[in-house]
């Protein structure tokens, strides 16, 4: 439940900041920035923070090199889907939503690998302090 949430996080997180309908950050703040400046900048703030979190636990968690991995994953199941005719790739809007459940699949596991790992080996991730 716990890597499920994560993911589920990071997805709202990602659709929050951007996706095809209007109810999204980008658009809402494209429209709305001159007659609302500080609450486009609050909530910019607030999910640039959200995108630091996740994107410091998945680069200290998989690396750069896990998260090319993971993507590549999910891209060879869009493929799989695709050659199997279950997956259409003609409409704009499908592929941004397919972008944004693939990057909150990389942010969701990099967020909770370190789970995942403890529970596999039995051993925590500790995070090196410079005294």
């Amino acid at each position: 439940m716990g890597l499920f949430l994560r993911w589920l996080f990071a997805f709202v997180l990602l659709t929050a900041t951007y996706n095809p309908t209007d109810w999204n950050y980008v658009r809402w703040s494209l429209v709305n920035y001159q007659a609302h400046l500080s609450v486009a900048v609050l909530l910019g703030l607030l999910l640039a923070i959200g995108y630091i979190i996740y994107l410091r636990a998945t680069i200290r968690s998989i690396g750069g090199f896990g998260m090319f991995l993971v993507l590549a994953v999910v891209a060879a199941l869009l493929w799989v889907l695709h050659d199997l005719g279950l997956l259409e790739l003609d409409n704009t809007d499908t592929n941004v939503w397919l972008g944004i459940l693939s990057l909150s699949v990389v942010l969701g596991i990099g967020l909770g690998w370190s789970h995942v790992r403890r529970q596999m080996s039995g051993q925590s991730d500790v995070d090196d302090l410079d005294d």
